[in-house]
This record gives C-alpha cells, sequence and structure tokens, in this order.
C-alpha cells in the first residue's frame, strides 16, 4: 500500500476517533449538566416552594376547620312548642324552630315520647311540672321523624305540622330536637311537654 493511503487511512481513524471521544465527553457533561439542573430544581421545589406550599395548605385547611356546632333557637314568640306547653289530641299543631350554623345545616330529628316514668336524659332539657306515674297504653303518643335542610342554607326555619291521634295517652312528654350540620356537629335541645284533651 502506499504510503499516503496509510498516512490517510491512520488520520481518518484518529479524527473519527477524537470526535467519537469528544462526542462522548460531550454528552456526559451535557448529561451531567441536564443532571444538575434537575437536582437544583428539585431541591429548590423540596426546599422553597414545597414548604411555602405546605404551610399555605395548613394555613388554609386550619381556617377550613368547622369546630362550632349548629344552635337551635326556640324560644322566640313564633316558636313552637315552648318548655310545658300543652297540645291536644285529635289536633295538629305547627313545630317552629329556627335554625344556625357558622357554616352550612344539615339536617335535624323532631322526638316526642311520653314520660309517664319520670325519666331522665344525659342532654340538659327543661323539664315542667309533672303529673303523677302511671303505665302507657297502646295509644301512647310516639313521633320520629328526621329531615333534611336545603343545601347551602346557614339559616332555615323549620315548620312541622304534628297530628296528636283522638286516642293518644294524655299526660307528659318529652320533645327533643337534634340538629346536625355538614361536619356533623349535633346539638340536642330537649323539654318537657304535656298532652291533654281539650
Amino acid at each position: 500500500m502506499h504510503p499516503i493511503w496509510t498516512y490517510y487511512i491512520h488520520y481518518t481513524s484518529c479524527v473519527v476517533g477524537l470526535f467519537l471521544f469528544w462526542n462522548s465527553i460531550l454528552l456526559k457533561s451535557l448529561n451531567k449538566i441536564a443532571m444538575l439542573s434537575y437536582m437544583i430544581t428539585n431541591r429548590a421545589l423540596l426546599t422553597g416552594i414545597l414548604p411555602l406550599m405546605m404551610i399555605c395548605f395548613w394555613a388554609c385547611s386550619k381556617n377550613d376547620i368547622d369546630d362550632e356546632p349548629p344552635v337551635i333557637i326556640m324560644n322566640e314568640p313564633h316558636h313552637f312548642p315552648h318548655a310545658c306547653d300543652t297540645v291536644y289530641v285529635g289536633e295538629t299543631f305547627l313545630f317552629r324552630a329556627t335554625f344556625t350554623d357558622n357554616r352550612e345545616l344539615g339536617a335535624y330529628s323532631i322526638d316526642i315520647h311520653h314520660n309517664f316514668d319520670h325519666h331522665s336524659h344525659s342532654t340538659d332539657y327543661d323539664e315542667c311540672d309533672l303529673d303523677p306515674t302511671k303505665t302507657p297504653t297502646d295509644g301512647v303518643f310516639l313521633f320520629i321523624q328526621t329531615f333534611t335542610i336545603p343545601d347551602k342554607q346557614t339559616t332555615y326555619d323549620a315548620e312541622v305540622p304534628i297530628e296528636v291521634p283522638e286516642n293518644a295517652d294524655i299526660g307528659d312528654y318529652h320533645l327533643f330536637v337534634a340538629l346536625t350540620d355538614k361536619e356533623g356537629w349535633q346539638t340536642i335541645k330537649g323539654f318537657g311537654i304535656k298532652i291533654a284533651e281539650r
């Protein structure tokens, strides 16, 4: 082979080798730069942005905690019944109460049951003068019902017609109202009422 061709082949292989060598170094450098950039970005995210986001989330979620129970209002003149009021057999009376909550109301229930045995409850309630104890008959009055409050209400005026049957046992009864807000907080108000004949 002519020396010039040997020189040309040797030169070409050196150039190709150098090109491949520098290309691999350049790629490694670019990979290192990209990795360093990625690490710096993630480090900034972990040490700066992420804690800031966590603090904001914590502050917002702390403000979003609803720890206030709803309120039952039954002491206004238009509310009915009040403690120790009388309702009558064979008639329908209109239960009226006002409910409020700082965020959103959920549901309420009304429970009317006899107190012929002068029992007590763990919740606070107003009691009136009681008749002598007695045994209930088949006509003892019992009313238990739950009602859903429309969405997005912070104040709600409840009106429920309640019919007392003709054959209801007369005497002492308890009326309890349980009010729950959307978070699940509950308030209970109870008091004594009378069922009588006119």
